[in-house]
């Protein structure tokens, strides 16, 4: 069991923080496409964001800003413009927000952190970023979580949201967290956007570990379409406000914390895969019996990342070539008289020898899960083992459909 539980409130279930999202005119649809998360007082900050060589403007300012200070109090979201590959001018777009929105919340831009989506290519839309600033600021709520998720989302089909609660010396301790991805997901990271904030009191250092962590095995750890984007941040921000002692070293209770960073990092990387363009279920893949997690996630990344496999899935064919095939081209090591896959239930190989099975029953199966609850019965278990050794890692994805080449063809048209 858990230690821990699921409550209400997502971003803004931690003590000391509010949010907001409002619609800024930054998109051509007119939905909400500015977002706002705002703790009341100075909070640890860390990040973890993409490693493309293509970096948007406002994952250059984070870095330095973290780089410089581990702290920040505000952080502001554009939907609709994704200001990469905007050269100097997109810099210095990024540079106005931080201030303006600095100005508006009365704190020192040095306490701002920045993340936009949308479009590459495109700088953000000036004039309504600064007329939407105070309208933004104004709508700022403890409530405000549902409608901040709500205005970081592109090609979303829903909004990504979690909280979670603990207790550590004997006082609750909350994390809570809102996400956007649905194209362009791959590892290192995955187009997707996750904002965290915590209520702890946690050293800087040691809630970069945590984060970085996390990550691995989640967000580092999904899959829609083998695209690294431009754009990807995890932002996590922590606050004390839980008044709890301060963890400042390895222990119980920064066991505790981690693990429940970890558990809304998965639920939130979860929910992007199974949002995938043109997803009909998620696909969780996992592998035991490497000699170390890193090499376990590696196979189950590149399962889950296998448009053989994700095509058949799509199509309800359970092909346990396609999946013997990923695993033995992840780049990790293994007998093939130790491999064995299971799909679901369903038993297709055992010590690296095929087995009869109901593949009607196995079809079936795949076609439950495309009609199943959203996250929660709409998932495809592939179980894949290769040996003796103690690394277990998993890795999630979706299936491949006719819609993603549809949506994807049609983006900016």
């Amino acid at each position: 069991m858990a230690d821990w539980q699921e409550i209400t409130g997502g971003i803004t279930a931690p003590r000391g923080y509010q949010a907001a999202g409002i619609t800024a005119g930054l998109k051509p649809s007119g939905l909400p496409d500015l977002a706002l998360i705002f703790s009341e007082v100075e909070a640890i900050a860390a990040g973890v964001f993409t490693t493309s060589q293509v970096k948007a403007a406002c994952v250059e300012y984070c870095r330095q800003r973290l780089q410089a200070k581990q702290s920040a109090r505000a952080i502001l979201c554009n939907a609709g413009q994704a200001n990469a590959a905007t050269g100097t001018q997109g810099y210095l777009d990024t540079l106005e927000s931080a201030l303006a929105i600095a100005q508006a919340l009365n704190i020192s831009s040095e306490s701002v952190l920045l993340a936009s989506t949308g479009v590459i290519g495109q700088r953000i839309k000036m004039d309504a970023l600064r007329s939407g600033i105070p309208k933004v600021v104004t709508a700022l709520s403890q409530t405000g979580s549902d409608a901040a998720a709500g205005a970081i989302i592109t090609t979303d089909l829903v909004t990504k949201s979690i909280a979670l609660e603990t207790t550590i010396s004997d006082r609750p301790v909350r994390i809570g967290g809102i996400a956007k991805g649905s194209g362009m997901i791959h590892p290192n990271m995955a187009t997707m956007l996750a904002f965290v904030t915590c209520d702890a009191v946690v050293s800087p250092h040691l809630w970069q570990q945590m984060l970085a962590r996390a990550a691995d095995r989640s967000f580092n750890s999904i899959t829609v379409d083998g695209d690294t984007s431009t754009n990807d941040s995890l932002i996590a921000l922590a606050n004390g406000q839980s008044r709890t002692p301060a963890i400042i070293e390895w222990g119980a209770e920064a066991e505790k914390l981690e693990a429940m960073l970890t558990a809304v990092c998965q639920h939130l990387a979860k929910a992007i895969a199974r949002d995938g363009e043109g997803a009909t279920c998620l696909i969780e893949v996992e592998v035991t019996g490497a000699h170390e997690e890193l090499s376990a996630r590696q196979i189950a990344k590149t399962i889950a990342g296998s448009s053989l496999v994700k095509s058949a899935i799509f199509g309800r064919d359970p092909n346990w070539g396609r999946i013997a095939a990923a695993a033995g081209r992840a780049g990790v090591p293994f007998e093939q008289e130790n491999l064995q896959i299971k799909l679901g239930n369903f038993l297709m190989l055992e010590n690296g020898q095929p087995l009869e099975f109901d593949r009607a029953a196995a079809s079936a199966y795949l076609k439950k899960a495309s009609v199943g609850a959203y996250l929660q019965q709409d998932t495809v278990l592939i179980s894949v083992n290769v040996g003796n050794g103690h690394g277990v890692g998993k890795a999630w994805g979706c299936d491949l459909s006719y819609d993603y080449v549809k949506i994807n063809a049609e983006y900016t048209t």
